[in-house]
């Protein structure tokens, strides 16, 4: 994400940096542009000063500046592009950031079309540090104090649905939304099935849908949408869900240790879900479209994901917790390939089982199957 950041910092006069609460965002802003001025739109002094009087504030404010979380002042879009327009060819003049992804994408439409690029992050990835885990997720400050991950996402938790969600009409209750969450974690890795979710918390279909577009929005879940072409079967159209983060997935599952972990019927879901939001943060953080997909025909077979690749080649991978790779495993996708042979795709076709890393085994790819490399998910991004 750094290197992207820079370059779209020498191309344009903003930057606008999005994703979920407490991802890196500032951090990350602050280590890279460490002569920028920073001003912080939560701080009720701050917010006064600006809404007091715009034009003063911004003509005293030092640049480049960075200016975090400003979806609480949506009206700052409308002064800053001002400036940018008046002088245009002045970039890396303006980082903004913001944790409520839909209204701030909304604002920066209207606002700063043209003058802005977006960049979207995610928690850190296995790429960035070797401290990612399936029980600790990849927030910086679970990384940096894992023994204080039960208060921290405690805290976080209260602090994203008072602040971020309350801020949201589409919530009233909170206290039902806090469970809905929960409920959420409980499904990782199912297909989304809406009045599965509304029935227990006495909510109707719609409200569940809005509460979920609340949690994808601000960076919470991931939905994996389904593969689109059939090679001549009957899919299952409906998204897979997954919390975006594993860390976060364990508290809301009550897994605390690594022995509950070990032992969880949910051990294999979250691990599926830790390569989802690793594919995801690859392709993100090298500026790519997110192409990541799930596959099921109706005669049930399943390919937890399939990823495009250049020349419009597939690259198909199963998780699988555990690190004994077993022939066995990679059976769907071989059957997969072999329905996308008969139908005439064009393109290669890459077979990849991603699994939990032996402590004594060699980095790298290994043989499991005809056509199948077995890989430790730490090193997908290499593959």
């Amino acid at each position: 994400m750094g290197v992207q950041l820079l370059r779209a910092a020498k191309a344009f006069p903003s930057v606008v940096l999005t994703g979920p609460r407490r991802a890196g965002k500032t951090m990350l802003l602050r280590r890279s542009f460490p002569d920028a001025s920073y001003f912080l739109f939560e701080d009720p002094d701050v917010v006064a000063r600006f809404r007091a009087d715009p034009q003063g504030f911004l003509d005293s404010m030092p640049l480049p500046a960075i200016l975090d979380e400003v979806q609480y002042v949506p009206e700052v879009f409308r002064y800053v592009r001002a400036r940018i327009d008046a002088h245009p060819r002045r970039t890396g003049q303006w980082f903004l950031t913001g944790s409520q992804e839909a209204g701030l994408m909304r604002n920066v439409t209207e606002s700063m079309a043209g003058r802005a690029a977006v960049l979207q992050m995610w928690p850190m990835s296995a790429q960035e540090t070797k401290k990612v885990s399936l029980l600790h997720g990849g927030y910086p400050e679970v990384i940096a104090r894992p023994r204080e991950a039960r208060l921290w996402f405690s805290s976080y938790l209260q602090t994203y649905i008072e602040r971020d969600v309350r801020t949201m009409t589409a919530v009233q209750d909170l206290a039902t939304f806090r469970r809905f969450f929960s409920l959420v974690a409980s499904r990782h890795g199912q297909v989304l099935n809406r009045s599965d979710l509304a029935a227990p918390l006495g909510v109707s279909v719609p409200t569940v849908q809005r509460w979920l577009d609340v949690l994808e929005t601000t960076g919470q879940i991931l939905l994996l949408p389904p593969f689109y072409e059939s090679f001549g079967k009957r899919l299952v159209k409906s998204p897979k869900l997954y919390v975006a983060d594993s860390g976060l997935a364990c508290h809301l599952l009550g897994i605390e240790i690594e022995t509950e972990l070990k032992k969880s019927p949910f051990r294999g879901a979250l691990f599926e879900g830790l390569v989802a939001a690793e594919l995801v943060k690859q392709q993100t953080n090298a500026g790519l479209r997110r192409e990541v997909y799930w596959f099921r025909d109706q005669q049930g077979l399943e390919v937890d994901f399939v990823v495009p690749t250049k020349g419009g080649g597939l690259r198909l991978i199963e998780a699988k917790a555990g690190s004994t790779v077993r022939p066995e495993a990679c059976v769907p996708m071989q059957r997969l390939a072999n329905a996308i042979e008969k139908a005439g795709r064009r393109g290669t076709v890459e077979m990849i089982l991603a699994h939990e890393p032996a402590k004594a085994a060699k980095p790298g790819a290994i043989g499991v199957a005809e056509g199948v490399s077995a890989v430790s998910w730490r090193d997908l991004a290499a593959t």
